[in-house]
C-alpha cells in the first residue's frame, strides 16, 4: 500500500475519532432500548448492524494509518 499524505491522514484520523464516537453513541443507545419494558428488538438489531459497520470501518482506517512493518 502507498504512503499516506499529510492530509488524508489527518482526513482518516478525523473519520476515525467520528466513528468511535458514534460506536460509543450506538451502544448508550442499544443499552437504553435493552433496559425498556418493550424493548424494540428490531431497532436494537439495526443498531447492532450499523455498530458492527463502524468497527470494521474504524478497523479499515486504522490499518491504513498503522505504517507496514516488515520483518
Amino acid at each position: 500500500m502507498m504512503a499516506l499524505t499529510e492530509a488524508e491522514e489527518r482526513e482518516f484520523t478525523l473519520e476515525l475519532e467520528r466513528l468511535r464516537q458514534e460506536h460509543r453513541d450506538l451502544d448508550a443507545a442499544i443499552e437504553a432500548l435493552a433496559v425498556m419494558i418493550v424493548a424494540d428488538r428490531l431497532q436494537i438489531q439495526r443498531l447492532k448492524k450499523r455498530k458492527l459497520a463502524l468497527r470494521d470501518r474504524i478497523a479499515f482506517i486504522e490499518d491504513n494509518l498503522t505504517p507496514d512493518i516488515i520483518a
